[in-house]
């Protein structure tokens, strides 16, 4: 008897801490998105609007490595691991894939982000800027989901590849990527101080 694994769902994880001069590039990473969170009072509207407990840019600027220069820097470091990813995905591309939105995303403790998909992206996600002790990891769901009906649980001690659900705990620096029609949430954010990332899609 043999099994062969079939549509896999391939999640990207890299690290930008072993990068030259990280802790200062990080360490205004994060300046820069408590300056927005400051200054920003459509983004503020924005989240005082949709009951996001902290601040997003996501509803009020599309111009990030416009804007400030480390969200430029930031990019070019996305760049190269959106084209990695894509490369390993084996996707027949015509050009490298775009950085279509970037946006900065401040949890306070005890904020959350539900479960959603990004629908006009290929690609997606997070790269972690300030992760305290106790801060939320990333929570993916297995996409077969909705179409499992009788089929019974896993067993507790199932390979991660066979949970129903994983959970990604990063670090600062960790760059996490997937597929955008994977469905994906933020669990209460445990900690006593903020959680700081940027999220990004690509088209």
């Amino acid at each position: 008897m043999s099994l062969r694994p079939l549509f896999i769902t391939q999640a990207y994880e890299a690290s930008l801490a072993g990068t030259p001069g990280f802790a200062a590039f990080n360490a205004a990473l994060a300046d820069a998105c408590r300056m927005l969170a400051v200054e920003d009072a459509a983004g503020r509207a924005w989240c005082r609007a949709h009951g996001y407990r902290g601040y997003t840019s996501y509803g009020s600027l599309n111009d990030l490595p416009q804007r400030l220069p480390e969200f430029a820097e930031l990019k070019r470091h996305l760049d190269r691991h959106a084209l990695a990813y894509a490369k390993v995905l084996n996707f027949d591309l015509a050009r490298k894939p775009r950085l279509d939105t970037m946006w900065v995303n401040i949890l306070k403790p005890g904020g959350s982000h539900s479960g959603h998909i990004h629908p006009h992206a290929f690609l997606s996600g997070t790269v972690y800027v300030e992760v305290p002790d106790g801060a939320s990891a990333l929570k993916l769901e297995d996409p077969r989901l909705t179409m499992m009906m009788a089929r019974p649980s896993v067993r507790p001690d199932a390979p991660e590849a066979e949970q129903p659900f994983v959970y990604l705990a990063p670090q600062a620096g960790t760059v996490l990527m997937w597929e955008s029609w994977l469905r994906h949430e933020v669990p209460v954010n445990g900690a006593k101080s903020e959680r700081i990332s940027v999220s990004f899609n690509y088209a």
